[in-house]
């Protein structure tokens, strides 16, 4: 599976952005599609995740009520529409895509994207 992330920039405090992962190849191995971000001296976090049918959708507490994941079916795409950025959201944005582990009840996510970084002016 092959992911191109895009749609980062630099944006005000308040703004809007859009993220989009386009994904290629085997992508029918992967039953999940999510969105992590790292700050500059910070460890990866998960940021959020929808299964491929579009149905289930899952967020960071940081982010919800202002970040939707949602997929394209048609383009094989995942976006993030990113509102009333803060700062805080500043960090390189990671797509990936994954499976779920039933035996072990945790995703995995084998499969990620380079990076595109967003930043927030305050």
């Amino acid at each position: 599976v092959q992911l191109q992330a895009s749609g980062g920039g630099l944006v005000q405090a308040g703004e809007s952005l859009r993220l989009s992962c386009a994904a290629s190849g085997r992508t029918f191995s992967s039953d999940v599609m999510g969105w992590f971000r790292q700050a500059p001296g910070k460890e990866r976090e998960f940021v959020a995740r929808i299964n491929w049918s579009g149905v289930q959708t899952d967020y960071a507490n940081s982010v919800k009520g202002r970040f939707t994941i949602s997929r394209d079916r048609a383009e094989n795409a995942v976006h993030l529409q990113m509102n009333s950025l803060k700062p805080e959201d500043t960090a390189i944005y990671f797509c990936a895509a994954g499976q779920y582990n039933r035996a072990y009840l945790t995703y995995e996510w084998p499969y990620w994207g380079r990076g595109t970084l967003v930043t927030v002016s305050s």
